[in-house]
């Protein structure tokens, strides 16, 4: 499952940016007209809201497992959701945490 988890991530990570860097290159880099496209209609706003709902219940549950010693530090994976996406964080967190020996985990 281990090396699964690393593929889903690299995969996590290409696609959004191949929209991302679609979006920038005709848009320009600016967080408004980001925000402004990512709810630029209800179907949008609705995928949208969607994610940062779940990014949110992901970064809960990361803390939660850090609190139980269950899980690596949570602050790399924040990082990958706010600047690639959940679709990376996600996979590369179920990566480490495969990759925490019993020893680690306590």
């Amino acid at each position: 499952m281990k090396k699964l988890f690393l593929v889903l991530a690299v995969i996590g990570a290409i696609l959004p940016y191949i929209f991302f860097i679609r979006h920038f290159s005709s848009e320009g880099f600016g967080l408004t007209g980001f925000v402004s496209a990512v709810f630029v209609n209800p179907a949008a706003g609705g995928f949208t809201t969607d994610l940062l709902v779940s990014s949110g219940i992901f970064w809960i549950f990361m803390f939660l497992e850090r609190s139980r010693k269950k899980g690596p530090n949570p602050l790399l994976f924040i990082l990958l959701n706010l600047f690639i996406g959940l679709s990376c964080a996600l996979p590369a967190y179920l990566y480490a945490r495969e990759g925490l020996s019993p020893r680690e985990e306590s």
